[in-house]
């Protein structure tokens, strides 16, 4: 992500939004970069990865232990402190955009008239530097919900383009497994319960997380629309952007209400769903 174009403005000082574009960017760049060596791990590279999770979990799943092994450990623990660093960094991104946005908006404002070069400059800097927040603010929702179950964030890399006879051969026996969970016996084989209860715990926590930011936009929605009708109505240029934000805010606040009755609606009956994601159904 490349800094965007900052100017100077009355009140709001060029230095202090280049220094923020700066750090953004560096902040997005380790997003990319720094979270595979803050986890550790030895890991060469993503192929690695997947090589050593596919291998872990046949031998996992044909143990038929509940306890995961040494090896599935390590890749689990490794992808939990992979996701952790992503949402620690997402998180202050987006603070510091957040920063950022509301300075060049600031700035926006106190620049000279709408058909300056310095105000349309701002403004599109402005939106850019919105748009990369949300998109920041989606990169922290997703590494949360990896942060808080790891395992079940594994799955993709699991069955994405599987081959080798044993790996398919254990994805079959998992699907078959999960056709008829819980069996007659009210009993499935200790793995499967511990991947539906992982897989149960992501939806969890995506529905609380979705909840969470549902209600901040709206309070935010909220605190906009008033501040809207408290401003003069010959202050246009603040109106305009005050009430562009508010429709933002109350669009997405509806769709983070979706996502949230979504995820709660499968992790209330999280094995058929789970059965659909193996079958590249979802």
């Amino acid at each position: 992500m490349s800094a965007p174009a900052v100017l100077p403005s009355a009140g709001v000082p060029g230095r202090a939004l280049a220094a923020l574009a700066a750090l953004a960017a560096a902040l997005a760049a380790a997003f990319v970069a720094a979270p595979g060596m803050l986890a550790g791990g030895g890991f060469a590279g993503q192929r690695d990865l997947v090589e050593a999770l596919r291998g872990s979990f046949t031998g996992y799943w044909g143990s038929g232990d509940r306890e995961s092994s040494p090896d599935l450990e390590r890749v689990v623990d490794y992808w939990f402190r992979y996701h952790l660093a992503k949402a620690t960094i997402a998180a202050i991104l987006l603070i510091v955009l957040v920063a950022l946005g509301v300075r060049l908006w600031k700035a926006f404002l106190s620049a000279g008239g709408p058909k300056t070069g310095k105000r349309a400059a701002l403004a599109t800097a402005g939106a850019l530097v919105t748009m990369l927040a949300l998109v920041s603010l989606l990169a922290v929702m997703a590494n949360v919900q990896g942060t808080v179950a790891p395992f079940a964030s594994l799955l993709p890399m699991l069955t994405a383009d599987a081959t080798g006879t044993r790996l398919t051969g254990t994805l079959d026996q998992v699907r078959r497994e999960l056709a008829v969970y819980p069996g007659t016996s009210g009993h499935a084989s200790p793995a499967l319960e511990v991947m539906i209860s992982d897989f149960y715990r992501y939806h969890v926590a995506m529905a609380v997380i979705a909840a969470i930011v549902a209600i901040v936009l709206i309070g935010v929605s909220v605190a906009l629309w008033r501040r809207f009708a408290r401003t003069e109505p010959s202050g246009r240029p603040a109106r305009r952007v005050l009430g562009s934000f508010g429709v933002l805010s109350a669009l997405l606040s509806p769709a983070m209400i979706v996502v949230a009755v979504a995820n709660t609606a499968t992790a209330a009956d999280p094995a058929p769903a789970l059965l659909a994601f193996f079958e590249g159904e979802w």
